[in-house]
């Protein structure tokens, strides 16, 4: 399939080592994402642009909105509440607190109000990781032996899941409780990445079913149907893409968060966020919700 060409633009020129995490908060019409090697959640108002970089006190992945005035963090460290106005954190709950090598990774919200949150080696270790479904208090671990877990995603009605193991190079499906979040079966390979170049990074799922998939080191975000086929591919300028989100008032934009991490030649693009530059039918992340009841 033919790439398309990139129509997008810059939305942030400091260049992340890792970036990844990205999200958006409409009630504010805030962008959020992090550097994870860089230990930084930055911070971007599409409203009037104003940017801010807030430092960290760990290697910290994904967000989710709690409410108006807090929001929940996945970090090396476990799931923290980060007071909006002042960054203050405080644990909420523990997550592999017993395996210093461990980091968090790729995660995202589901309909329910819990988090899928992927775990992985600080140095890539083979099979070092872990995702977890985390209601409330109560974390569960899904499946273990993960390398690098990433495309964590849902359908609108809740009823699918999508991850992967980019180690793995394939994009599975899982039937969901729509109500919980938690698997019903088995995984099947939705898609087989093995023999391509790159790998699956992070995803998300926009209202009409479609997957939107940052491709790691291929340049490039590739958009499938619920059936997994590919049905475009668009161009990013930089090759290590790792996370798309969904922002604007309207959720019909497509943030990307890229990484600078190992490149020997890398260019002033890669590490940078963009935006992609094509209209999308996006969907608002669900908040987390505290408590499972």
């Amino acid at each position: 399939m033919a790439i398309q060409d990139f129509n997008g633009h810059v939305l942030c020129e400091i260049p992340a080592i890792l970036g990844e995490g990205p999200t958006y908060d409409v009630t504010t019409d805030t962008a959020w994402w992090f550097d994870i090697k860089g230990k930084v959640l930055h911070e971007l108002s599409l409203g009037d642009g104003t940017k801010r970089a807030h430092a960290l006190p760990f290697l910290a992945s994904a967000m989710a909105r709690i409410d108006d005035r807090r929001q929940l963090i996945a970090s090396e460290d476990g799931l923290f509440i980060r007071d909006i106005e002042t960054g203050a954190l405080t644990l909420h709950v523990p997550l592999e607190a017993d395996n210093a090598g461990t980091r968090s990774n790729d995660g995202r919200m589901h309909q329910s109000g819990a988090l899928w949150i992927g775990t992985m080696g600080k140095q890539g270790e083979d099979a070092a990781g872990a995702i977890y479904h985390v209601a409330g208090s109560t974390v569960t671990r899904l499946y273990d032996k993960v390398s690098i877990p990433n495309a964590i995603c849902f359908s609108p009605d809740g009823k699918t899941g999508y991850f992967a193991d980019s180690a793995d190079n394939r994009l599975m499906t899982v039937d969901l409780d729509p109500a919980t979040g938690l698997p019903l079966g088995a995984p099947r390979v939705l898609v087989d990445g093995k023999g391509r170049d790159g790998a699956f990074d992070g995803a998300v799922c926009d209202a009409e079913g479609h997957i939107w998939n940052a491709r790691w080191g291929e340049g490039t975000v590739d958009r499938y149907d619920p059936s997994g086929q590919l049905v475009s591919r668009m161009a990013v300028p930089a090759s290590q893409v790792t996370c798309p989100a969904f922002i604007g008032r309207d959720l019909d934009r497509l943030l990307l968060t890229s990484a600078s991490d190992g490149l020997e030649n890398a260019t002033s693009s890669d590490g940078q966020t963009f935006e992609l530059g094509v209209t999308v039918r996006g969907r608002a992340e669900p908040s987390f919700r505290l408590s499972a009841a």
